[in-house]
């Protein structure tokens, strides 16, 4: 089953909040709600309800393919358009899915800390 826009935020923002050392705020623009982890963005929010999109990183050839398998995945907003994707509600975006792309990024984030920096092990 497909996530609706507002189900695939709020997904989102309950899967950033569940992993270690996790803060948000506002600091672009009061539309975009970002997550950081030790001071790395990991996950935008867009709470524009016209567009709603969560952007988050990804490594360039999984982001490529998952632009080909789903139509609402695309090029990153906001951001580096090869590193980061942002998905929308569409065919195939599972509350599954949407986790497993917060949780990737999140773990892209943490790999550049450096060891003193990183979160406990999850």
């Amino acid at each position: 089953m497909s996530a609706a826009g507002d189900r695939l935020q709020d997904i989102a923002r309950q899967a950033a909040l569940a992993l270690p050392d996790v803060s948000h705020g506002y600091p672009f623009t009061p539309g975009l709600d970002v997550y950081k982890v030790a001071g790395k963005v990991f996950l935008i929010v867009t709470d524009d309800p016209d567009e709603q999109i969560i952007t988050v990183k990804c490594e360039p050839e999984h982001a490529r393919t998952q632009e080909r398998a789903h139509p609402s995945i695309t090029p990153g907003r906001y951001l580096d358009k090869r590193h980061w994707i942002s998905l929308g509600p569409g065919p195939g975006i599972t509350e599954r899915l949407v986790t497993d792309a917060v949780e990737d990024s999140y773990d892209l984030a943490v790999e550049r800390l450096p060891w003193r920096d990183r979160p406990a092990a999850r």
